[in-house]
């Protein structure tokens, strides 16, 4: 397509940040709007200026597609439940007594570890306004909060001699964030 150099580098530059594809629609809008200016009369290099100028600086669209990436919002959203299921479970299991359950102590301490290692990778994804790339930990961050779901009903379905009644809230709270979870994968992957 038929442009200026001045569009070319803005281009090249979106495209050492942004995935390709995103940067072929960009493209498409800033030569119809180089065209545009053409049309009213302006001067190549004014023209290229203008429609760049109508598009905003390579960190504002960079920041405009981080803001809006899947990943980001997933990890924010995954955050923001977080301590609400997290009390339901540390509730259900203070009422269960679950420190009197045959859970080896590294188990527990593992589960632990990675229960932080998620948090902060979501955190990352969650924060990231500079890098496409960071919003993409979404999906490990996802992936590794349905497994810890898992590991935690299974732990429950196999050791607690019964549920309490915190359990009966954070049982549903986990499954839907797992339903969750996995739903938001193809979109992130997507991106």
């Amino acid at each position: 397509m038929a442009g200026h150099e001045l569009i070319d580098a803005y281009l090249a530059t979106l495209g050492r940040r942004l995935p390709a594809e995103a940067v072929d629609e960009l493209a498409d809008g800033l030569h119809e709007a180089w065209h545009h200016h053409r049309a009213t009369g302006l001067p190549p290099a004014e023209a290229a200026r203008a429609a760049i100028a109508e598009f905003g600086t390579v960190d504002e669209v960079v920041h405009a597609f981080v803001a809006n990436a899947p990943g980001r919002r997933t990890a924010r959203l995954l955050l923001a439940t977080g301590p609400l299921v997290g009390l339901c479970w540390g509730a259900g299991l203070v009422t269960a007594h679950a420190w009197t359950w045959p859970v080896p102590t590294t188990a527990a301490v593992g589960f632990a570890a990675a229960l932080i290692t998620v948090a902060g990778t979501l955190l990352v994804a969650a924060t990231g306004t500079g890098s496409l790339r960071r919003t993409r930990l979404g999906m490990a961050g996802s992936l590794g909060l349905f497994v810890l779901d898992v590991t935690m009903l299974a732990a429950v379905v196999l050791m607690a001699p019964v549920l309490s009644w915190p359990m009966y809230a954070a049982i549903p709270a986990s499954l839907a964030r797992m339903v969750f979870a996995v739903r938001s994968i193809p979109a992130i992957r997507g991106r």
